[in-house]
């Protein structure tokens, strides 16, 4: 634009010099033709030195004269010096570029997507220390400002070379004649791990950390420092440089080792899944001479805190982990079988299983592996111990029916006990029921004692109220007639007929006086009457009992008969 604007303007004075020569005689016209020519070559002039960033670009600035050389190996200018100018142009419309002076370039905007950072590697710069690839960490905004403003990265002393902090998403006015970009993936740190960083660049680690106190520690890099970062990133998204820092990705979650016999390769590991690697069945070699195959399981998991310590151990691949653990299971299964029968063995798998537990626990402690539980599945075969396990099977069942037997009779006996018992109880509740009956006997005699003695003495007032009255009116009447007077009472109560039945004379030799004998016989013949009547009364009663008895017999077996 500015050889442009400088050739339009030459072009431009020298229409108005032709101009000029053609009313040379006129002064007036000549001169002012001359004055449009100067005025055309110093527009174009003017106008060359103006350039024009675009709001998306950044203006590239080169001076090629009028400035003295860069030296000291450098490449960017920051004070005049003739070279790529360290400071760029911002988008509009800029003046005093002037053409063979300057060089004017334009690049787009550096931007980085939300999903990415940038790589940055400075082409100029102070050197890096001795035995660093990589620029010192600073702080994000100092690194942005150093990437925006070339000549404070300059000043401040920026290192030439891979810088070890990453441009974050966005949009950068980048002097690409310094700083070259390249766009890589962001760190993701999924759920369940942890990322553990080990720096490429700084100082000596500085930070020594043991899980047990006896264990010789790990030396963990702080910030700043070369060497296994001391702290882990937690799940999230993070802009790494992935050259300056290798990044190893834990897993945090629990994780089941298995030792099957399915598992056809031994010491190959197979990860089904995130959280289940199965490898090889354990072979065990007992103490009486059996050998044979145990799974196993075991369940463990990497604290995040501990995770830094894994990698500084065991390094970044999960292979040195698995031969570690795979190691160390087999011989603590193996060492433990050794001391046992195989009887005992398979009898006493609980016992193994907490046994091995807490040996594997102690040697991955130190390691930063946490062991969390053991579990012994299929113990042997049909092969290796078939013939031991029928043996303990027939010998558990002869157990069994032994105490069986046993059950058997200490229920016979209980049910024995029992039977005596409720005998005794049955006795025992007959002979209180005899003892309640011979106290009611004892009692129904007292009162039919009491009853009798109360009806005696009854009977004795009366008989003693009624000779009492009978003496008060046979004193008044006589006796004869007294007595004649309580039989008729007798005849009226009790219906008896007085016709006589009964003949009484008198004997000979009587020597009463008449009078009194024939009321004597009278009487007496009255008082025989009655108790014939009596005694008839009776008879009959008992006939029409005896009588209504038989009818009822007779009824009974009429009913009785077919």
């Amino acid at each position: 634009m500015g050889m442009v604007s400088i050739v339009t303007g030459l072009l431009v004075a020298l229409v108005f010099l032709a101009g000029a020569v053609q009313f040379w005689a006129s002064s007036a016209m000549r001169y002012g033709f001359l004055l449009l020519s100067v005025v055309a070559v110093v527009a174009g002039l003017a106008f060359s030195s103006i350039r024009y960033v675009g709001p998306t670009e950044v203006g590239i600035v080169k001076k090629n004269a009028l400035g003295s050389k860069l030296g000291g190996g450098r490449i960017i200018a920051t004070g005049g010096e003739m070279g790529i100018q360290a400071d760029v142009l911002a988008p509009g419309w800029q003046a005093g570029f002037w053409p063979i002076v300057y060089d004017v370039s334009t690049v787009p905007l550096v931007e980085v997507p939300s999903d990415k950072v940038g790589l940055v590697e400075a082409l100029d710069g102070d050197p890096l220390d001795p035995g660093q690839v990589f620029a010192p960490e600073v702080e994000p905004a100092e690194f942005k400002k150093f990437v925006e403003d070339p000549s404070h990265f300059l000043a401040q002393g920026g290192r030439k070379g891979p810088q070890s902090n990453v441009l974050t998403p966005g949009k950068y006015r980048v002097n690409t004649e310094l700083f070259k970009v390249e766009m890589v993936d962001a760190t993701n740190v999924a759920n369940a791990e942890v990322a553990v960083l080990k720096s490429n660049f700084g100082a000596d680690p500085t930070i020594s950390r043991a899980i047990v106190d006896d264990e010789d520690p790990v030396t963990l890099a702080d910030t700043g420092e070369k060497g296994v970062r001391a702290v882990p990133l937690p799940p999230g998204t993070y802009p790494i440089n992935p050259r300056a820092f290798e990044v190893t990705n834990v897993s945090t979650r629990e994780t089941i080792l298995r030792f099957t016999a399915a598992q056809a390769e031994a010491n190959r590991a197979v990860t089904v899944n995130a959280n289940l690697i199965e490898q090889a069945a354990i072979t065990v070699r007992t103490s009486d001479g059996f050998t044979f195959p145990v799974d196993v399981r075991v369940e463990y998991k990497i604290e995040p805190q501990n995770a830094p310590i894994v990698v500084a151990k065991l390094g970044s691949e999960q292979t040195p982990l698995l031969s570690k653990m795979n190691s160390a299971v087999r011989a603590i299964f193996r060492n433990n079988a050794e001391s046992v029968k195989a009887l005992d063995y398979v009898n006493q798998r609980s016992k193994q299983e907490s046994q091995s537990l807490a040996m594997l626990q102690d040697a991955m402690e130190d390691l930063g592996v946490s062991v969390l539980a053991v579990r012994i599945g299929d113990v042997g075969n049909e092969e290796t111990l078939g013939d031991l396990l029928a043996t303990q099977r027939n010998r558990e069942i002869a157990l069994q029916e032994q105490e069986t037997f046993r059950e058997q009779q200490r229920a016979a006996e209980q049910k024995k006990a029992l039977t005596k018992t409720e005998q005794e109880a049955e006795e025992e509740r007959r002979l209180a029921t005899a003892e309640y009956q011979v106290e009611i006997a004892s009692r129904e005699k007292e009162k039919a004692v009491i009853a009798a003695q109360a009806e005696a003495e009854a009977i004795q007032i009366r008989a003693q109220a009624q000779a009492d009255a009978f003496r008060l009116i046979a004193d008044q009447i006589g006796s004869g007639n007294a007595a004649l007077i309580e039989v008729l009472k007798i005849v009226g109560e009790n219906s008896i007929e007085i016709t006589p039945r009964v003949m009484v004379s008198n004997t000979p030799g009587d020597t009463g006086s008449r009078t009194g004998r024939s009321q004597d016989s009278e009487t007496t013949a009255l008082i025989g009457t009655m108790l014939d009547t009596m005694v008839h009364r009776n008879d009959q009663s008992t006939r029409d009992e005896r009588g209504g008895e038989q009818d009822s017999r007779s009824v009974s077996q009429t009913s009785e008969s077919p």
